[in-house]
């Protein structure tokens, strides 16, 4: 979810995604390359992103960036929504409230 939110605001390189994550979430979530590869091989497997090398420029090597798709998109919402849930009955649970 995490990763597609952010595909969702631009198209990002990986280790842009891995400082992205951890920079606004103050080292919370501080993914290693070997976690978030896997995450977006994934993601594109399902057709929630896909992605495409960058020309190379002023000597630098290309980079590959991920975009998300409209099916990811879809999936996104659908997270956010289970998410948003699952939310509501854990605090309900640990405030005393759960039935």
């Amino acid at each position: 979810m995490l990763v597609l939110e952010l595909l969702a605001k631009k198209s990002m390189y990986g280790y842009e995604m891995i400082q992205t994550l951890k920079g606004t979430s103050e080292d919370f979530f501080a993914l290693k390359e070997g976690t978030l590869y896997p995450i977006l091989y994934r993601l594109e497997d399902n057709d929630f992103a896909k992605s495409s090398w960058s020309e190379p420029k002023d000597g630098k090597a290309p980079k590959k960036y991920y975009e998300i798709t409209k099916k990811g998109r879809e999936r996104l919402l659908f997270q956010k929504e289970h998410w948003t849930l699952f939310e509501k009955k854990v605090d309900e649970l640990l405030r005393g409230n759960g039935k």
